[in-house]
């Protein structure tokens, strides 16, 4: 009963060792240092956003001076860096949060400040993250406040089994919650600490690395296959490359950030380990499914390629600029040489090859521009492969794509919050195209209308007659069935872009705007209702 009442709460954990015991001869966490819980605004979805919702102009990352503020709220299993996704309206020091009723604002002298946090649900060990200073956190995303040479200490240990062995004593649930974490006993081991610093350091870095390496951070520079190519132009002296080259280039430098972080964390485990004294509880291997950086995928890379391209296409990225370019603000055409994005924010999509300016032809000469002429077609056909849709050649496979998968590829990946919005006049593929939710302005649904729309209204008209004059004058039976067949489906079509039209019409005389604050859910309503009130379903389901 003494050693229980060594533990925190005095739970009856007659299983573990004395070394167990005795780590709580030491302070523990709560004491060495302070860990504090997050604000509640109360109405999260009025005062937080995803951060590539809105205005990129009123926001400024890490730092204090904007509207929208980095908000720090948990997120899935994740080690060392990320989950850096959320923004809080702090607009006058938060002074719309602070006056709501039901808000609560905790621990205030602790906004901005470096800290390491942690997802409150556990797996097979603690996920703790770095969190670099001028962010704000909420209830769910609770922190530790270490001394900055103590911070990457700290935060290895809380990404090791040692941790994971004390939460089970003190809260045997997959809850780690604040209480839980200020009960670790934590022992400082001065002559080690410049080593675990090192260590963690790196894999904040990898970690970052990683997570930089896909567009939903904001700290995204380019595509990886981007990257991979210039580096073996660079090599070659070549002016054209393939993008498998580039994939297997990605792919070893994604095992290598691998293979070095789950070492560097099997090092830890020794460590603290041995720190504690724990060799005959714990044992340091890490499994791979604890290892929370990416491999590479290669279905889930050529499509975020092609996600990268359709950004190109509108303008938010460029390839003479790293990083964001276009998310709200001034447009600047001058950043856009090398590929020049679409005029007017509309880029349709069709089933057959009707048009020089649709989504597979821009799509096409964007992968033409970046890799060249000369392996075209070879580059076409690994995308086609490996994005694995129907098709008989590979601008067929990237068409149904398009067609079929992009969007909804896009709403996973932008957390059903899409910055790209579709057009879609319903099953029969009538009518579909993009736009790009920041250059929305009052007469994009006219412009859609008019120039887009209703030419592929007249482009239906004219099949028809040619199938039409197949079916009157052709000798050859197939033919004849076929053109009966085409005719069928281009009739539907017709059809449904009329009934379409109607709606799209409706909405077109309104002259909607959008405020990009409001951030999707709100404005993807708003575009699709009239001034009457009446909701017209005219963009894809999210």
């Amino acid at each position: 009963s003494d050693n229980f009442s060594k533990i925190p709460g005095s739970p009856v954990a007659y299983w573990v060792s004395e070394s167990v015991y005795n780590a709580y001869n030491y302070e523990t966490l709560g004491e060495h240092c302070p860990v504090k819980k997050g604000h509640d605004t109360g109405n999260n979805d009025l005062f937080l956003r995803y951060w590539y919702e809105i205005d990129t102009a009123k926001f400024a990352c890490l730092t204090n001076d904007r509207k929208w503020q980095i908000y720090i709220k948990g997120g899935e299993f994740r080690k060392y860096y990320g989950h850096l996704n959320y923004v809080v309206n702090w607009e006058n020091d938060g002074f719309v949060i602070k006056s709501a009723h039901n808000s609560t604002i905790r621990n205030a002298g602790f906004n901005y400040l470096k800290c390491i946090t942690w997802s409150d649900i556990t797996s097979s060990t603690i996920s703790a993250r770095f969190v670099p200073s001028g962010c704000l956190r909420d209830s769910r995303g609770p922190a530790i406040f270490p001394q900055d040479d103590e911070l990457y200490y700290i935060l290895g240990f809380m990404c090791t089994k040692v941790v994971l062995l004390f939460q089970s004593i003190v809260n045997p649930t997959i809850c780690f919650q604040i209480g839980s974490c200020k009960s670790i006993p934590i022992i400082v081991d001065n002559e080690k600490k410049d080593k675990v610093n090192v260590i963690v350091e790196e894999n904040v870095e990898l970690s970052k690395s990683d997570w930089d390496s896909f567009e939903t951070s904001w700290d995204f520079k380019k595509h990886p296959f981007l990257a991979q190519s210039l580096k073996l132009k660079a090599q070659s002296g070549e002016s054209a490359t393939l993008i498998s080259e580039c994939y297997k280039e990605w792919e070893q430098e994604c095992e290598q950030r691998f293979n070095q972080l789950k070492a560097n964390e099997e090092e830890l485990n020794r460590i603290f380990i041995d720190i504690y004294g724990l060799q005959d509880e714990l044992t340091p291997e890490v499994e791979d499914k604890d290892v929370t950086v990416r491999r590479a995928d290669l279905k889930r890379d050529v499509r975020s390629f092609v996600s990268y391209a359709v950004g190109c296409m509108f303008g938010r990225y460029s390839l003479d600029t790293e990083g964001l370019v276009y998310a709200g603000g001034e447009w600047d055409s001058l950043k856009y040489k090398t590929f020049i994005p679409d005029s007017d924010n509309c880029i349709q999509i069709t089933d057959t090859s009707y048009f020089e300016d649709d989504i597979v032809s821009r799509f096409v000469e964007f992968v033409k521009t970046v890799y060249g002429k000369d392996t075209l077609e070879e580059n076409l056909d690994f995308i086609a492969n490996a994005l694995g849709n129907k098709g008989n050649t590979s601008r067929e496979v990237i068409r149904n794509y398009f067609l079929n998968d992009f969007f909804k590829d896009h709403c996973k990946i932008y957390q059903k919050r899409p910055i790209y919005w579709l057009f879609d006049s319903g099953k029969q593929n009538g009518f579909k195209a993009l736009v790009y939710m920041h250059r929305w302005n009052a007469d994009t649904i006219g412009n859609v209308r008019v120039e887009y729309l209703h030419r592929i209204q007249r482009v239906y008209e004219r099949e028809i007659e040619r199938e039409q004059d197949t079916i009157d004058n052709s000798n050859n039976s197939r033919d004849k069935a076929a053109a009966a067949k085409r005719k069928e489906k281009l009739l539907k079509q017709l059809k449904e872009t009329k009934e379409y039209d109607a709606m799209i019409a409706h909405l077109a005389l309104s002259r909607i705007d959008i405020d990009l604050d409001d951030g999707v859910k709100v404005n993807y309503e708003k575009v699709q209702t009239g001034q009457d009130g009446k909701k017209l379903a005219v963009l894809g389901k999210i």
